[in-house]
């Protein structure tokens, strides 16, 4: 008797270039067909690097711009001039409810992320999110859409509108609330490709990642559901041989393991899913 086909979840490695050891993660796991995308912070000095690394991958690996706005310095000239260094999320989520955000210099900083994006990879970027998901943003948002909107083949979109899994529900609904559910409604009205679904989002202090994913796996509609995930096997950023000041250094380890398991791929199977991309079929 035939199995039925199963169905289609996206899971995408978040913070490329952003900690050492990412990228060779995401090669690894892409090789064993556990992870199908990357986004890719380009202001980060490692960045580079980790787009080598990527670039040797010889399994089906997405790519996107993890569009960052509260880590790190800014690379375009307008975005200095306001902003030094990059704000942290609570005063960009301030500034954004506030309608205070420079959102012109905003979107001659994701012009100089794109730009960076196709200078390390010789291409653009097949989708856009966010770093802490700012890519939602009021203010940022708009800016996000108008650039895109002028490219030949528009990418995709992670929406963050609605956002799916057990527990964390306050981070979900700040998720859901600062942005999230207008960017979804902007997507569906310009025939943006996005997920239907995010899943995810936890508190990182949570020791118990293959509960979560089963969670995860449980309430995942199909089609259309993306995962983001930041596994990583070194030990964090910076030399590679601490934790740094990679605050969720250990989850990231835990996050690598699982993935890496024949628990994941157990997990997968029983809830009836592989990893595969899905903006085509959520657009």
């Amino acid at each position: 008797m035939t199995a039925p086909p199963r169905r289609v979840i996206a899971v995408c490695v978040d913070d490329v270039g952003l900690v050492d050891g990412v990228a060779e993660t995401v090669v690894e796991l892409a090789a064993a067909e556990r992870v199908c995308a990357a986004s890719c912070v380009t202001t980060a000095p490692g960045w580079r690097r980790a787009a080598a690394v990527l670039a040797s991958s010889k399994a089906p690996l997405g790519l996107g711009l993890h569009f960052n706005l509260s880590e790190g310095a800014p690379l375009s000239a307008e975005l200095r001039a306001r902003w030094p260094v990059l704000p942290g999320l609570a005063r960009l989520l301030a500034a954004a409810a506030l309608r205070r955000l420079p959102s012109a210099a905003i979107g001659a900083e994701f012009a100089a992320q794109v730009e960076a994006f196709v200078a390390a990879t010789g291409r653009r970027p097949e989708f856009i999110d966010g770093h802490q998901h700012v890519h939602a943003l009021p203010g940022v948002r708009e800016a996000v859409l108008a650039a895109i909107a002028t490219w030949p083949a528009p990418p995709a979109v992670r929406n963050t509108g609605r956002v799916l899994g057990p527990g964390a529900d306050f981070k979900r609904g700040v998720i859901e609330a600062c942005g999230g559910r207008a960017l979804q409604r902007d997507l569906v009205e310009r025939g943006i490709a996005h997920n239907r679904a995010l899943l995810g989002a936890y508190e990182f202090a949570a020791t118990d990642y293959r509960r979560l994913m089963r969670s995860w796996l449980a309430e995942a509609p199909a089609p259309g559901s993306l995962l983001f995930c930041h596994p990583c096997r070194s030990r964090g950023s910076g030399s590679g041989d601490g934790d740094g000041d990679d605050a969720i250094a250990a989850a990231r380890r835990r996050e690598a393991a699982y993935f890496g398991s024949d628990a994941f791929a157990a997990d997968l199977g029983e809830a009836g899913f592989r990893v595969g991309d899905v903006w085509a079929r959520a657009g």
